[in-house]
């Protein structure tokens, strides 16, 4: 193989790994490092677009309240895909 060839190839691979795979590990990273750090009365919100309010953590469990109602769901820690103030509290 001609060296110059090597070096193209060694080159595409470094730009996929810059551009692509490790970007997306740290994405990973701290969305798990997001759901690990979740506690009781943070505001979240489920993949599936359901507002909350945790009500208690166990273990790979999240309990959350949704309304005024005091309606109560239990989810999977995975399905929690944001922390902090549901959309329509914050400020416009």
């Amino acid at each position: 193989m001609d060296p110059t060839m090597i070096i193209v190839i060694v080159a595409m691979i470094a730009v996929f790994y810059f551009f692509m795979i490790r970007p997306e590990k740290k994405k990973k990273k701290a969305l798990a490092d997001m759901r690990d750090s979740l506690s009781v009365g943070d505001s979240i919100t489920t993949i599936g677009g359901i507002l909350g309010k945790v009500v208690s953590v166990d273990g790979e469990k999240i309990t959350f309240e949704t309304s005024e109602d005091r309606v109560r769901v239990q989810v999977a820690k995975w399905a929690i895909s944001t922390v902090g103030k549901p959309p329509e509290d914050q400020p416009r």
